[in-house]
């Protein structure tokens, strides 16, 4: 729970960690089974629920790929000429620390010069109450 100006309590739905990494090692952010490894790795490490793996390598370089999970997703993008990476990790509810993920990250990376910025997602609570990042009710159900 975070709060605001007046000191009441706001929820949240999500945590989104935008990690700047630079200095990285290079060779490992131009290898495609490197990248995608570590972020399948991060995930695990966090004891997020992993749904399914996408990543593309770029010509000559330079890698995008997503880690979606059951508790939102993983992303990065690679700029292995300028030895640098940007990720996103995105996580509902309280029970996936994605702080796990980035530090795992920036260890795997080799970075020596990263930031992390932190910021909820979906304040929609002026209350003491905790949100569920999942509805039970039919109503909100998907086909």
């Amino acid at each position: 729970m975070i709060l605001n100006q007046r000191g009441r309590g706001l929820n949240a739905l999500g945590t989104h960690l935008l990690v700047e990494l630079r200095d990285c090692n290079p060779v490992v952010l131009k290898d495609l089974t490197e990248v995608k490894n570590a972020l399948v790795a991060a995930a695990k490490e966090a004891k997020a629920t992993i749904i399914d793996v996408s990543f593309h390598e770029f010509n000559p370089f330079g890698i995008s790929g997503m880690v979606v999970i059951a508790e939102s997703h993983l992303s990065i993008h690679t700029w292995p000429e300028y030895a640098y990476a940007a990720l996103d990790i995105f996580t509902c509810g309280d029970i996936i620390k994605p702080e796990v993920a980035a530090h795992y990250l920036i260890n795997r990376f080799e970075c020596k010069n990263p930031s992390i910025v932190e910021v909820k997602r979906g304040i929609i609570s002026h209350t003491n109450e905790k949100l569920p990042h999942k509805m039970f009710d039919v109503e909100f159900q998907v086909a």
